[in-house]
């Protein structure tokens, strides 16, 4: 087993960096366009060079034909001894007089070959006659040679250029022109490296940090975040991700608690209860009725319960998507609920745009725990419980009320009535898990709003809350609730 993972391993590619990646594709980029660069270039120069020296040639071969066609020359006239009548001489051009036949009367330096062809331009009748040479060794060197007809069988002059000077100089021009491509490789390398390095060393911080807490399961990583370009952004938003998996972990671990400490009262119940149904036959009749409607009350409590905590975590959840709701419509919705199940008058009052942006499910979920909260609490029932939709109170912001004439709420209780399981000591007596506003305040948060609770005026109590929009649910947002 052993072996086949060493195996495995082996034949695994090996990853290749970032900072490698990015340093081998500037380098190969621009070794590309160098070398593009430079051949085109060396190419063109090298070109015009061998154009420019050819078009001299030609001229000075021109010029000596005009020369020998308009007047009457011999070969003394380009004697080497005579140089009041010898041709201009560019650099690196070499001049040899032939005879009638042929022969060499004035050698060049060097001296030129003479083939056939030159011999038979020798001994032409008509001046200006040309024959050309081209890629001619002479002495180690490379000439082209032209070889022009004096006339009337006087002899020829021949002219030739030396052209491997300039293959010598276009061969050390080639040259370093690849050094320097060469060279310019290397610091694209070393500046690709270097802007390699500043660039990937956010994300090598960034991914240690991943792999640390993929290590050891710690969310609460400082991320060090700089800059604001992209990886700047990636950090900061790593960041913030962390943050809140972070609070939603400890918000789950809190629930889970809470959760527990709350269960634990009605299952040790039911459990002495169900203990004591293994005598129920030596129960009088009376405390047999007694215990199953204990069993039966302590059953709902805790399914009463379960259920609100199944609302509570459906509440921190995003799975519905948002869209257009009109806040007055829920609230008729589930006044038209409340009534059937309560039997009590419930009114509904609006004014100005309840529209807004939200989860309708949710936003139906938290009015119907307001409106649920406030029958619980308001047991006469003498007067109707009034839901009131206003908005905007500022540009987007929608108010839901709930307005009850029940024993109100303490001042003390003001600001507990909304955590988790906190029960008001007036209300411990009455069932009822602690979550219904919990939940409320979980769906204001989550719509960029927050609840609230008043003392009414004349008695009883304002709950409720308002709504600025849908934004990401905020992990970490206490829930909180009276009833």
């Amino acid at each position: 087993m052993g072996r086949l993972r060493r195996l495995v391993a082996a034949r695994r590619p090996r990853l290749v960096s970032l900072r490698t990646t990015f340093v081998l594709s500037f380098a190969a980029v621009t070794a590309a366009v160098t070398l593009l660069v430079g051949v085109l270039s060396y190419d063109a120069a090298a070109r015009l060079v061998r154009v420019d020296q050819e078009s001299v040639f030609d001229q000075v071969v021109q010029d000596l034909q005009d020369e020998v066609r308009t007047h009457q020359m011999t070969p003394d006239d380009f004697s080497s001894s005579a140089p009041g009548h010898d041709i201009v001489r560019p650099a690196r051009t070499d001049v040899q007089v032939l005879g009638p036949a042929g022969g060499v009367l004035d050698s060049g330096s060097p001296a030129l070959p003479v083939t056939g062809d030159d011999r038979a331009v020798a001994g032409e009748k008509v001046a200006g006659k040309t024959v050309e040479h081209k890629d001619v060794a002479v002495a180690e060197d490379v000439y082209r040679i032209a070889t022009v007809s004096l006339g009337r069988g006087q002899g020829a002059v021949q002219v030739a250029q030396e052209f491997s000077d300039t293959e010598d100089l276009l061969r050390a021009l080639q040259q370093r022109t690849f050094v320097l491509m060469a060279a310019v490789v290397v610091l694209a390398g070393l500046c690709g490296w270097w802007l390699a390095r500043r660039i990937t060393r956010r994300l090598i911080i960034l991914t240690a940090a991943a792999e640390d807490v993929a290590r050891t399961r710690r969310l609460g990583v400082q991320v060090p975040v700089t800059g604001y370009d992209e990886v700047g952004r990636l950090g900061r938003a790593f960041d913030r991700m962390l943050g809140r998996l972070a609070q939603s972990e400890e918000d789950q671990r809190r629930l889970i608690q809470d959760a527990g400490h709350e269960l634990r009262t009605p299952l040790t119940s039911l459990r002495t209860n169900i203990s004591l149904l293994r005598r129920m036959d030596e129960l009088p009749p009376e405390t047999r009725e007694e215990l199953v409607a204990d069993l039966s009350q302590e059953a709902r409590e805790l399914t009463d319960l379960v259920n609100e905590l199944v609302d509570l975590a459906a509440g921190q959840s995003d799975t519905e998507p948002p869209q257009q709701v009109d806040l007055a419509d829920i609230a008729e919705d589930v006044a038209v609920l409340a009534r059937r199940r309560t039997g009590r008058d419930i009114t509904v009052r609006a004014s100005g745009d309840t529209t807004t942006d939200g989860r309708p499910g949710m936003l139906q979920r938290a009015i119907s725990n307001l409106v649920e909260n406030a029958a619980k609490f308001d047991r006469a029932g003498r007067t109707p419980i009034e839901i009131a939709v206003s908005g905007p109170a500022r540009p987007g912001t929608v108010r839901v009320e709930v307005l009850d004439r029940g024993p109100g709420v303490s001042e003390t209780d003001l600001f507990r009535i909304f955590d988790r399981f906190y029960r008001a000591a007036d209300a411990r007596s009455l069932p009822g898990s602690g979550l219904g506003l919990s939940i409320v305040r979980e769906v204001a948060l989550a719509h960029a709003g927050a609840p609230f609770a008043l003392r009414r005026e004349g008695g009883g109590a304002v709950i409720g809350f308002t709504v600025g929009g849908v934004v990401e649910p905020r992990a970490g947002a206490g829930a909180r609730g009276r009833g």
